[in-house]
C-alpha cells in the first residue's frame, strides 16, 4: 500500500478518486494521462486495495468500468517501517531506470 501511495501519479489518481468515481476516459483527461499509463497506475492501486472498479452499461449501452477509492486506514509503525524496508533491493523500488509496476 505504502509504494502504491509513494508514486506522485497514483496519489493524485487516489485524490481525484476521493472526490468522486469517475471511468477511465474521464479520469485519463482529468490526469493529462494516456489510458494504458492510468491503466498500469489502477492497477497497481486496485491491487493494493485502495481503491474498487466496477463495470457499469451505460444509457447507450456501453460497458464502463467506474473506479472509486474504497474505505482504508494506513496506520504507520515503526514494525510495518520495518517489514516494508525488508521488501526493498538494494537499489530501491523507484530507482531510475527500473519499470514501476
Amino acid at each position: 500500500m505504502l509504494s502504491a501511495l509513494a508514486n506522485p501519479h497514483r496519489l493524485r489518481i487516489v485524490a481525484a478518486l476521493a472526490r468522486e468515481r469517475s471511468y477511465v476516459s474521464q479520469l485519463a483527461r482529468q490526469m493529462n494521462m494516456s489510458r494504458p499509463l492510468l491503466h498500469m497506475h489502477l492497477r497497481k492501486l486496485e491491487a493494493s486495495g485502495l481503491i474498487a472498479g466496477t463495470m457499469e452499461i451505460s444509457d447507450d449501452g456501453k460497458a464502463m468500468k467506474y473506479y472509486e477509492v474504497t474505505d482504508f486506514a494506513v496506520s504507520l509503525t515503526p514494525g510495518l517501517i520495518i517489514q516494508a524496508a525488508e521488501t526493498l533491493t538494494a537499489d530501491g523500488p523507484e530507482s531510475p531506470g527500473k519499470e514501476d509496476s
